[in-house]
């Protein structure tokens, strides 16, 4: 979700958001080399890459490569049974456990319900199914199901293929069942991040924290040698984050503002609901 303008100015040039908890430590640097992986861990992997066309002070796009063979996804909400606080995405990855953490999709006005259809096989937070294109499955319940599937309904059954999954993720799809970049060409810009799957069925967790348009976003992604095959957008603007450790080491990517590039972002914001990447016992 994004605040008004005006309360975003607010927010930046003042204090964190009412729900923050105590600042975290200040980002951390990846030092991945850019085109390219490099494993945190088996099964676990880093990468930087370059965006759109270059310009002054573009930051890279990083990707974190998961392995749903070595790694569970989990659905984590602050509206869950025994929870109720918000937290970054940092946060929320100690809290279970997690190696990396994402922000699962936009959220409402209460600061905790989903804008689309969200739900474990445990708790619903979010009945509705919107008009939006694709949902991320994990929490396979039939044998056979793949661990992890993005449903294209333009392409899939929702209601035939959701039976076989405990967790549904529903948001705006930017790359389509056929690898079609789908968003519309806007000169609107955003920090952007998202979550796709690869040609082998890897979980990629995509952040951009140069605000690119969106549109020009997905077509690099698509040039990128990472085999991306669906992908949708789960968040912009300085609540877009993303989190992962491993091999001795963390990195943190927040997002910024779209208007107030003197309002320099470096804090991760709180945020109801992330996609979380546990290691499989």
């Amino acid at each position: 979700m994004r605040l008004p303008a005006a309360a975003a100015l607010l927010l930046a040039l003042s204090a964190p958001p009412a729900h923050a908890a105590a600042p975290a430590p200040a980002p951390r640097a990846s030092d991945a080399a850019h085109g390219g992986f490099r494993a945190l861990e088996p099964g676990l992997e880093l990468g930087q890459f370059d965006g759109p066309a270059a310009e002054a002070g573009a930051r890279p796009i990083a990707i974190v490569r998961i392995d749903p063979a070595r790694f569970e996804l989990k659905l984590l909400n602050a509206s869950a049974p025994g929870e109720g606080a918000l937290r970054s995405a940092r946060a929320w990855a100690a809290r279970a456990g997690a190696v990396a953490a994402i922000n699962a999709s936009m959220y409402q006005q209460d600061y905790r319900t989903s804008v689309s259809l969200m739900r474990t096989r445990d708790h619903v937070n979010q009945r509705r199914v919107s008009k939006d294109r694709s949902v991320l499955a994990f929490d396979p319940l039939a044998r056979g199901a793949a661990p992890v599937r993005m449903i294209d309904r333009d392409c899939d059954d929702l209601e035939t293929v959701a039976r076989a999954y405990g967790t549904l993720v529903q948001s705006i799809r930017l790359v389509s069942c056929e690898r079609k970049n789908v968003w519309e060409p806007s000169q609107r810009r955003f920090s952007a991040a998202a979550i796709g799957v690869d040609g082998k069925g890897r979980v990629l967790f995509i952040h951009a924290r140069t605000p690119w348009p969106v549109y020009d976003l997905v077509n690099a992604l698509l040039a990128l040698p990472i085999d991306l095959r669906q992908a949708m957008y789960v968040e912009g603007g300085p609540e877009a984050q993303l989190y992962v450790r491993g091999g001795g080491s963390e990195h943190e990517w927040v997002g910024g503002f779209e208007h107030l590039p003197q309002a320099e972002n470096r804090e991760p914001w709180p945020v109801p609901n992330v996609v979380a990447a546990v290691r499989r016992r």
